[in-house]
């Protein structure tokens, strides 16, 4: 498998999973919101990642998501599916879960908990990627998962087939001219943190795995496809519009912001499922304003094609 064997690219919105008032998963009605996704112009789907509250759904219940989102997709866009365990084993039997129910690639994260060694982040998921026969994104998150992805780490894992595609969530852009500079065009780059989205693809990321974007689709990938034309100077009035909301993808709190500013933009609920709990009041305030002041400002995009 190569990057040839994949066409990963655009925005990717890490969709939210919606519960029910008794926390149980609502799949109707994330299948609504997976489909409204669709309909507005994203280019592809994850699903159970960090904003999909992963950690906190049973195995069961990842792969009816999965179901759900290919359901929804249609066909019209890859479905990704977060894994993120305590363990290699629990990694690759969830993978393989997943893959039974239709996902078409994984977005794999470091083993949660355990503070491993380099060698030990590079045998997870070489584990991982070695019992699944699917596209593997490497997903580095350091400031939620601790564990670093490093480039060297990446660049040590060049030589597994599957592993096709690296997500970056540290914010240190540099990083995407570290692993270019070690291995060249050997993996697919992705944004992962919000609010830098616009230096990783001038520094040739070719998607965005985006939290706000759930709640904005059509800025977030009209933003992305300035961006990737080099129409810097169209892209940065909807950045700088963008930004404030962009900002709370960067919080430990992300997934009740992102979901709250969902609720408000009238595409889902705001209801997590714990131990994430509702916002203070105060911060719940805070987003509040800021989703007033970004619709009532939501800028005319230009043609980008959707």
């Amino acid at each position: 498998m190569s990057q040839a064997a994949i066409d990963w690219k655009g925005v990717f919105p890490a969709v939210t999973t919606q519960f029910n008032a008794d926390f149980s998963v609502n799949l109707d009605a994330t299948h609504r919101v997976i489909a409204n996704l669709v309909r507005d112009g994203v280019s592809g789907l994850v699903v159970c990642g960090t904003v999909g509250e992963n950690t906190s759904l049973e195995t069961e219940e990842k792969v009816a998501l999965v179901e759900v989102a290919r359901d929804a997709a249609g066909g019209r866009v890859p479905v990704i599916s977060g894994i993120a365990e305590f363990t290699s084993a629990r990694a690759i039997r969830v993978a393989q879960a997943v893959r039974a129910a239709g996902a078409d690639g994984i977005m794999l994260m470091p083993a949660l908990v355990y503070s491993s060694k380099p060698f030990e982040t590079a045998a997870h998921f070489r584990s991982v990627a070695a019992a699944v026969d699917l596209p593997v994104m490497v997903y580095n998150n350091p400031p939620v998962y601790k564990n670093d992805v490093t480039p060297a780490i990446l660049a040590s894992l060049a030589d597994c087939d599957n592993i096709v595609c690296f997500k970056d969530s540290s914010g240190d852009t540099r990083r995407f001219i570290d692993v270019r500079n070690a291995v060249g065009e050997r993996f697919v780059l992705f944004a992962g943190l919000d609010d830098v989205v616009l230096e990783c693809l001038a520094l040739g990321a070719a998607g965005w795995v985006s939290g706000m974007s759930n709640v904005f689709p059509r800025e977030g990938e009209t933003l992305f496809r300035l961006a990737k034309a080099g129409r810097f100077a169209e892209a940065m009035p909807i950045y700088e519009w963008f930004m404030p909301l962009l900002h709370l993808d960067a919080r430990p709190d992300l997934v009740q912001c992102i979901k709250l500013s969902e609720e408000l933009a009238g595409r889902g609920s705001a209801l997590t499922r714990p131990p994430r709990l509702a916002l203070a009041d105060a911060e719940r305030e805070v987003v509040e304003h800021l989703m007033r002041q970004a619709l009532a400002t939501r800028p005319t995009l230009p043609d980008v094609g959707l």
